[in-house]
């Protein structure tokens, strides 16, 4: 039986929560839990080589693709190395879940234009702090997303021994 004081949602919103719904940080939340972030969503385009964030900027948004692609890049000497593109469905600027973090990588928009999805900083903490739940359940999403990263540094690094010293990645008096 269908309840007729449940919120309901317009097109446009459930295509919204259908698009999230792809995103591996909002796959674990429901529509109504998705709707606490309209409001906070905002539609931003970016032409080619256009920087959305440096490395060691304060993470003061989460972004998902859209369109196009984006090219984090870590800054080895005077060149910089891609660790990942971006492309459509895919999130990134992860750590603007976590409180008081600096950007850790650079993004640079490495398509004609690419249209992301932006969600500041003070948003999510918002949404953080007075729905539990929700917290819980994208807090589950970044720790899996960072176990899945942990399991390719180690293949990595296994398959290029010697390369880089691993060691460092527990050091924590280096940062």
């Amino acid at each position: 039986m269908i309840n007729p004081f449940s919120k309901t949602f317009s097109t446009s919103e459930l295509e919204t929560f259908q698009f999230l719904s792809q995103i591996s940080f909002f796959e674990k939340l429901k529509n109504a839990e998705m709707a606490r972030f309209l409001s906070a969503i905002h539609y931003r385009k970016y032409v080619k080589d256009e920087v959305i964030f440096f490395r060691g900027d304060p993470s003061h948004a989460f972004y998902v693709a859209k369109t196009g692609l984006v090219n984090l890049t870590l800054d080895i000497k005077d060149d910089f190395e891609v660790i990942k593109e971006v492309r459509k469905m895919e999130a990134f600027g992860e750590n603007a879940l976590l409180e008081n973090t600096k950007r850790i990588y650079t993004a640079v928009v490495h398509s004609d234009q690419a249209e992301l999805l932006v969600i500041p900083h003070f948003a999510i903490h918002e949404i953080f702090d007075n729905n539990p739940k929700i917290k819980a359940k994208m807090m589950t999403s970044l720790a899996e997303f960072y176990n899945e990263n942990n399991h390719r540094l180690f293949k990595s690094y296994k398959s290029s021994f010697g390369f880089f010293n691993l060691g460092e990645m527990f050091d924590t008096t280096s940062r």
